[in-house]
């Protein structure tokens, strides 16, 4: 499965890429998360590995986070590898004003066993959560609005 979602974020790009990359963020706009983990490389840079824990439901969840291409302020590639779901992630940063970024996020995901069965039963529900964190991102990054609060 493919698809590509995007969304203006009202920030110099390199404020909103400061925010989007700090760990230390990631629990304001990403409903669910528990923790992050680095693993080896250098973080944050080419061949690094996290990993990253989430409440989904009733359900945690552990994937690898691997940084794939990192060519900030311009792009950054990862991939995420979690039970049944390999996902490859592009994200691309660009200037729309000096005072906004526009965010692309292309995904591919891979799926096996049970969560070929949940890909094909509901296909939109992996846009749909990749979209819903892009907006959460953008109330936290122009806002500081955290999904804690909520």
């Amino acid at each position: 499965m493919k698809y590509s979602e995007q969304i203006i974020i009202d920030l110099p790009r390199e404020i909103m890429i400061a925010k989007f990359e700090n760990p230390e963020n990631f629990k304001h706009w990403q409903k669910g998360f528990i923790s992050y983990k680095h693993l080896c490389g250098s973080p944050g840079e080419l061949g690094a590995r996290s990993k990253l824990k989430f409440k989904m439901g009733k359900r945690e969840i552990e994937m690898i986070e691997t940084i794939e291409k990192r060519d900030l302020p311009n792009k950054l590639f990862t991939s995420y590898d979690a039970k049944g779901v390999f996902n490859h992630q592009k994200n691309y940063f660009e200037d729309v004003t000096t005072n906004s970024t526009r965010w692309i996020s292309d995904n591919e995901f891979e799926f096996s066993g049970f969560m070929k069965i949940i890909a094909l039963l509901m296909p939109g529900s992996f846009k749909k959560q990749t979209l819903n964190y892009m907006k959460d991102f953008k109330d936290f990054a122009e806002n500081s609005t955290s999904v804690l609060n909520e």
